[in-house]
């Protein structure tokens, strides 16, 4: 292959190119002296197409974002280069000029929809005030925000405009900033992981109205995911960052089935392919750290990482090499690229047992009901969930946002009380349902990691204290033991010992999940919730915590109550699955029955809207409106006002009983399983999936 400079490819060329990004570098002053971040990054989008930016945290992706509005902090300066929108260079633009290109040319849509609005001003407002600074009076700025909210598929937009965003869901949230964003009618639309905090479908939904609204307005997109198979659906290129360069560019099918370099082919083994278990292996992960913002090198910035590394990779710094049309990597052996050794996957032999050896569950849920009390409302949380946890076995709990998982598993830990009549037992015992009055061996037996480490770790402490704490709380020990507990805690999560000297806000993402798994398993625990444990991290991060999740199971034998929106996450750690609508369990059953189907009609609707990276996508099933209020939740089955496969009367007269319609697979629903496997096609090859007659036709 031949060396050569960043091609442009052709659909670019051909195109108006909106967004151009070339020989970029960026530093940032820290405490006296400047650290390069963005070294060399070149790239163009075309009118009308859209561009993936992948890779890890810390890479320079949102950096680069901010870049195309030129909206960086105050230490950060563009050192070289150019950035243009629609042919003007905003490096060099002034400030109103800038203020006018924000307002017309260029949108935003940030990864924290609730963080972006105003919290004090209604919805209206904020969505009216984009067309008034565009220079709509007042009525007609209140009007065409009105339509904007009906654009972006809000029903009954006129109530949602006086609400305040803390009224909202999390989807409808990142409805708004999308209609606000794309109100100027912009030429390009940035968006920077708007799906990371959704549901699975919830996410779909926002994806499929953010291709629509494309295809009406004819914008470009720049689309930063760490979910690789969110990329796979949205973009037509891809490229994938490293250490503040760009090692690797292409169409998006060509880089993710024929990935040159390394550290590509690295992130695409650490996401579990579609229906991987973990008894089948543990998941490839990149080994050690990208190097620090202001790293500077004269060689390969990923040679330290990567098992291909030769001499020269070392030694020289490796161009981009054209390696195909269109697709280029910054790797010296990119003919080999794909040849590069994976991890070695220790297999998990068994999972959870049944029952535990005195004839008990380790964990008995009966009959739990949580009722909440609002605005004089009631609003039924849970509603008589049964449900056990055996000795060693992880336990995934699916459903959309307000479903109820949050809610059960904080009345397991005891954060919650539930309604009368609960039953909770724990090795066959009653467990006081408030966590005042459980023993300490029953606090130590029920511990959780929380979604966000961030905010669950004390910023003023060092991660020394933050863990020391819980030791000496749990198991009361001091001195020379605790300190010998602390670094077992250390070597078991693979954090350096150096890391306990530390505070949070010194750590990585994946560094602070870790030490929030080493506080919960400080007092040895029996059983260990897992509250969101991985969305915010990226491929790599997330891989390498499953992993340490999935030995830790083995060598200590815990159990855990998974509880994720991602699903290919749950196929791959859960052993049995149990899937929450509307604070009612709808499906329980082993992993391998519920993901391979018949499934709930529900069930089939989740699955079928997750991003697929590895393997054919379902054919998506779209659930039609908003998930019911749980003050006043529909008649007879909870599902039907939403279900695809909707029979009639009886589904709106008579609620359906959980039961058991094959050994161990349990499903609320009116429709025999036999008649679910022939309506889903369960078994049958791809050309068979047509469409079942009926309600069952709603998909896309």
């Amino acid at each position: 292959m031949s060396q050569t400079q960043a091609a442009v490819p052709p659909a670019v060329m051909a195109a108006e190119r909106v967004l151009e990004v070339e020989d970029l570098h960026l530093s940032f002053r820290v405490r006296g002296s400047d650290r390069q971040a963005i070294h060399g990054v070149s790239f163009s989008i075309g009118r009308n197409e859209s561009f993936g930016l992948v890779g890890e945290s810390g890479c320079g992706k949102s950096t680069i974002a901010l870049c195309a509005v030129r909206y960086l902090p105050r230490n950060a300066r563009i050192t070289e280069g150019s950035v243009r929108v629609a042919g003007r260079d905003l490096v060099t633009m002034s400030m109103p000029e800038l203020r006018r290109m924000r307002s017309s040319a260029v949108s935003m849509v940030y990864q924290n929809a609730g963080a972006a609005l105003n919290p004090s001003i209604r919805i209206g407002e904020q969505v009216a005030e984009v067309f008034r600074v565009g220079g709509a009076s007042g009525s007609e700025a209140t009007d065409r925000a009105r339509g904007m909210l009906e654009k972006v598929r809000i029903s009954d937009p006129g109530r949602v405009m006086h609400r305040f965003p803390h009224q909202l869901s999390g989807g409808m949230q990142q409805r708004v900033i999308i209609a606000m964003a794309l109100a100027p009618n912009p030429q390009l639309l940035i968006l920077d992981e708007p799906t990371t905090a959704l549901d699975a479908t919830v996410e779909a939904e926002v994806l499929d109205l953010i291709a629509a609204l494309r295809r009406e307005y004819g914008t470009t997109l720049l689309f930063i995911s760490h979910n690789l198979g969110v990329v796979t659906r949205m973009c037509e290129r891809v490229g994938v960052l490293y250490a503040g360069q760009l090692v690797e560019e292409g169409d998006t099918g060509t880089v993710f089935d024929d990935p040159r370099h390394p550290y590509t082919v690295g992130l695409l083994r650490c996401v579990p392919k579609w229906g991987s278990r973990k008894d089948a292996g543990l998941l490839d992960s990149i080994p050690g750290l990208p190097p620090p913002v202001g790293a500077t090198t004269d060689h390969c910035v990923y040679a330290d990482r990567c098992a291909l590394a030769i001499d020269k990779c070392r030694q020289e710094y490796p161009p981009l090499f054209d390696v195909g049309p269109g697709h280029t990597s910054r790797c010296f052996r990119h003919e080999v690229a794909r040849d590069l050794p994976r991890a070695s996957a220790a297999s998990l032999p068994g999972t959870g047992q049944v029952v535990a050896s005195n004839g008990h569950a380790l964990i008995e849920l009966g009959n739990v009901s949580k009722t909440f009390r609002q605005e004089g409302q009631q609003i039924q949380g849970l509603v008589d969930v049964s449900l056990r946890i055996a000795p060693g076995e992880a336990l995934g709990l699916v459903g959309e946002s307000g479903s109820g998982k949050s809610t059960l598993a904080k009345v397991l830990l005891g954060l919650l009380e539930p309604d009368s009549g609960a039953q909770l037992e724990y090795q066959g015992k009653n467990l006081p349902v408030k966590v005042g009055g459980r023993g300490q061996e029953q606090i130590r037996a029920i511990q959780i990691v929380f979604q966000n480490p961030g905010a669950s770790l004390n910023r003023r402490h060092s991660i020394r204290r933050i863990v020391g704490r819980a030791v000496t709380k749990l198991l009361g020990l001091i001195g020379r033991q605790r300190e010998q507990r602390l670094i077992e805690l250390a070597r078991s999560v693979r954090l350096d010992r150096s890391v306990l000297d530390s505070r949070p806000e010194q750590l990585s993402g994946g560094l602070k999940q870790r030490v929030a798994i080493a506080r919960a398993f400080a007092g040895d625990p029996r059983v260990v919730v897992c509250d969101e444990p991985t969305s915010a991290l990226d491929v790599s991060v997330q891989a390498a915590i499953l992993n340490l999740l999935v030995d830790l199971q083995r060598s200590k034998g815990v159990s855990y109550l998974f509880i994720s929106h991602d699903l290919g996450v749950v196929r791959y750690l859960a052993d049995r699955i149990a899937v929450l609508y509307l604070g009612r369990l709808l499906e329980v059953g082993d992993a391998e029955t519920v993901f391979g189907g018949p499934h709930h009609p529900y069930t089939e609707a989740l699955l079928s809207a997750a991003p697929i990276l590895h393997g054919e996508p379902k054919t998506r099933i779209r659930l039609e409106g908003e998930v019911p209020s749980a003050a006043n939740p529909p008649s007879g089955c909870v599902f039907h006002t939403r279900c695809p496969r909707f029979l009639g009367d009886i589904c709106v007269n008579q609620e359906p009983p959980l039961a058991e319609s094959e050994p161990g697979h349990l499903i609320r629903c009116h429709i025999p399983i036999d008649e679910l496997r022939r309506l889903q096609r369960v078994g049958q090859p791809p050309a068979a999936q047509e469409s079942p007659e009926g309600p069952a036709a709603a998909k896309a």
